[in-house]
């Protein structure tokens, strides 16, 4: 069967000031990294028809153990500043 799918809500929490080689949990490579990976594999399939991060922006939540400060898992930042990962997600959009 070849149903087309949309991938939707796949993300890492990245602070906007974090930079870490090699890349290193909640810093901007991680999260360009953990979205290359994710977009490789769904290069693989034909049946992959669509693919939608999580989320557009950072913004405020209730704190927890598994957030820093809120939700960090957008490509851009709160005040709407790209962080590198919406430089990839451009670059692979482009060529569409």
């Amino acid at each position: 069967m070849n149903v087309p799918i949309v991938f939707t809500e796949f993300g890492a929490d990245t602070l906007p000031s974090e930079h870490k080689l090699p890349a290193a949990m909640w810093s901007q490579e991680y999260q360009e990294k953990y979205l290359q990976m994710n977009t490789s594999i769904f290069d693989k399939f034909s049946f992959v028809r669509g693919e939608l991060v999580w989320c557009f922006a950072d913004f405020q939540t209730s704190e927890g153990i598994m957030r820093v400060d809120g939700n960090r898992k957008g490509v851009f930042t709160r005040e709407r500043e790209p962080k590198d990962s919406a430089y990839f997600l451009k670059k692979r959009w482009s060529k569409i």
